[in-house]
C-alpha cells in the first residue's frame, strides 16, 4: 500500500511540474506575440481585405456618373478649326465665283446647344444615379458586413481550437504519466503486459489528439490571418477568449420579430435590395424618355480666310477676312420619333421588367433575413441548453474520474475502468469547450443582425 501512496504521490508531483513547465513555456511564447482582439480582427480586416477596396473603387465610379449625369444638363460648347488647299476649280468664298486657280481656305468657329425638352431623361437620369451612388455605398456596407461574419466565425473557431490544444496536451501528460506508472508497476509484479499495452495505446491516441488539435488550430489561424491580410503564421500573434461574465451574458433571450423589425433598418442587405428596387424603378421613367419629342437650342459663331496662291486678287490680309466673313447662328432643332425598329418601346419593356426583377429580389431579401434571424435565435436557445447540459455533464464527469482515480492509484480499480472514466472525461471537457464559446458567438450572431460592434 505504500509502495501505490507514493507512486501516486509521485505522479501527482510529475503532473504538477510538467503542467507549470508546459504553462510558464505557453505564456514566455504568448508574451512576444501580439494580442489581437476580436473587435482588432475586424478592422485589421476592414482596413487590408481588397475585396473592400475593390467595392469602395465602384463607389467612386459611381459618384463620377452621377457628376457626369449632372453637367449633361448644362450648354455644350466646341470649337472647330480647319484648313485646305484647292487645286483646279473651287469657288472663292469672298466673290461668290468660281476660279481656276490653286487656294488655301481656313476656317473656325464656335457651336453651343443645349437641351431645351427631352422627356426629362437628363433629370431622371441624375436621380437614378443618385440612387445607385446610394446603392454603392450600401454594397460596400453589406461586403463589410459579410466579411465581419466571416472573421467573427474565424475568430472563434481559433479561441475553440488554442482550448482544444491545451486541454489535449494535458489529457496527454496524465496519459504519459500513467504509462510511466504502468510500466513501473509491470517491473513491480503488480500489473500485466496487457495492462501496460492498453496504457501505451491510451497515450497514442492522447498524442494523435494532440497532433490533430495543434493542426486544427494551424488551420484556423491560416483562415483568419487570411480574412485580415496578414502573413499566416499562427506565431504572428494570439487571440482573447471570451471571459466567464461574456459567457453568462451570451445567455439572453431574444424576440424574433423584435430583432427583425430592429434589422430592417439598419442590414445593409436590405438598404441595397431597396435602393436597387427604386434605382430600376427610375430607369423605367430614363427609358420613357426616349418617346418623347427633343427639342434643342443652338448657337453657333465662325468666320473664314481664303488666299489664291495663283493670284495675287484676292485679299491676303487674314484680320480682314475675318470681318468680312464673320457668320453667326442661332436656330433650334426638334426631333420627333415616328419609328425606330421599337427600340424606345423594347427599352422601357425590360426597364419595367428589371423593376419587377429588384422588386422580387428585396421580397426575397427579408425573407432571408427573417428566416435567419429565426434560425440565429433558435440557434442560440439551443446553445443555451447545451451549454448547461455539458456544463453539468462535465462536472459530474470530473468529480467521477477523481473518485475512481483515488481508487486506480490504491488498486481498487482497473485499468480499462480508469481508461474508460477518463476517456469520458475528456469527452465531457471538449465537449463543454465547444458548448461554451459556441453559445458567445451565437449571441455575436445576434449582435451582427442588429448592428452592434462585436467585441470581449
Amino acid at each position: 500500500m505504500n509502495m501505490f501512496t507514493n507512486n501516486s504521490l509521485l505522479s501527482k508531483l510529475t503532473f504538477a511540474v510538467s503542467f507549470v513547465i508546459v504553462t510558464i513555456g505557453l505564456s514566455s511564447s504568448a508574451s512576444a506575440q501580439e494580442t489581437i482582439t476580436i473587435q482588432q480582427a475586424v478592422e485589421r480586416m476592414l482596413q487590408n481585405n481588397l475585396n473592400i477596396k475593390q467595392a469602395a473603387l465602384n463607389v467612386s465610379t459611381a459618384a463620377v456618373n452621377l457628376q457626369q449625369s449632372k453637367a449633361a444638363v448644362y450648354p455644350s460648347l466646341n470649337g472647330s478649326a480647319s484648313s485646305n488647299l484647292y487645286f483646279g476649280r473651287s469657288a472663292n468664298p469672298t466673290t461668290g465665283l468660281v476660279v481656276s486657280q490653286n487656294s488655301f481656305q481656313g476656317d473656325g468657329g464656335l457651336n453651343t446647344s443645349v437641351d431645351v425638352f427631352g422627356g426629362l431623361t437628363k433629370v431622371n437620369q441624375i436621380k437614378q444615379n443618385k440612387i445607385l451612388l446610394a446603392a454603392g455605398n450600401s454594397n460596400l456596407d453589406k461586403i463589410k458586413n459579410d466579411l465581419t461574419l466571416q472573421v467573427v466565425t474565424a475568430y472563434f473557431q481559433v479561441v475553440y481550437n488554442v482550448d482544444l490544444l491545451r486541454a489535449s496536451k494535458e489529457q496527454l501528460i496524465v496519459a504519459q504519466q500513467t504509462q510511466e506508472r504502468e510500466e513501473a508497476l509491470l517491473e513491480a509484479g503488480n500489473k500485466t503486459i496487457a495492462d501496460v499495452s492498453q496504457a501505451k495505446a491510451q497515450a497514442a491516441t492522447a498524442e494523435l489528439n494532440v497532433t490533430n488539435a495543434q493542426n486544427q488550430l494551424t488551420i484556423s489561424y491560416l483562415t483568419l490571418s487570411q480574412l485580415m491580410e496578414m502573413r499566416a503564421d499562427s506565431d504572428n500573434y494570439v487571440v482573447v477568449a471570451p471571459t466567464v461574465e461574456e459567457v453568462a451574458m451570451a445567455q439572453k433571450s431574444y424576440n424574433v420579430n423584435e430583432v427583425y423589425n430592429a434589422s430592417l433598418s439598419i442590414f445593409p442587405d436590405i438598404k441595397l435590395a431597396q435602393l436597387n428596387r427604386e434605382a430600376a424603378e427610375k430607369g423605367i421613367s430614363v427609358a420613357k424618355g426616349s418617346l418623347y419629342p427633343r427639342l434643342s437650342l443652338g448657337a453657333g459663331l465662325g468666320s473664314r480666310f481664303y488666299y489664291g496662291l495663283n493670284s495675287l486678287s484676292s485679299d491676303p490680309n487674314f484680320n480682314t477676312q475675318i470681318d468680312n466673313n464673320l457668320y453667326k447662328s442661332i436656330g433650334f432643332n426638334l426631333q420627333i420619333p415616328i419609328f425606330n425598329g421599337l427600340q424606345a418601346k423594347s427599352n422601357v419593356k425590360r426597364a419595367r421588367i428589371d423593376y419587377e426583377g429588384f422588386k422580387l429580389q428585396e421580397s426575397l431579401a427579408k425573407n432571408n433575413l427573417n428566416k435567419v434571424i429565426a434560425q440565429a435565435i433558435a440557434d442560440l436557445r439551443a446553445a443555451g441548453s447545451r451549454y448547461g447540459s455539458t456544463q453539468n455533464t462535465f462536472n459530474a464527469q470530473k468529480d467521477a474520474f477523481n473518485v475512481i482515480e483515488q481508487r486506480y492509484n490504491v488498486g481498487l480499480v482497473n485499468s480499462l475502468d480508469y481508461n474508460t472514466a477518463r476517456t469520458n472525461r475528456n469527452k465531457a471537457e471538449i465537449d463543454f469547450i465547444q458548448a461554451k464559446y459556441d453559445v458567445v458567438f451565437r449571441s455575436k450572431v445576434i449582435d451582427y443582425y442588429l448592428g452592434k460592434q462585436i467585441n470581449f
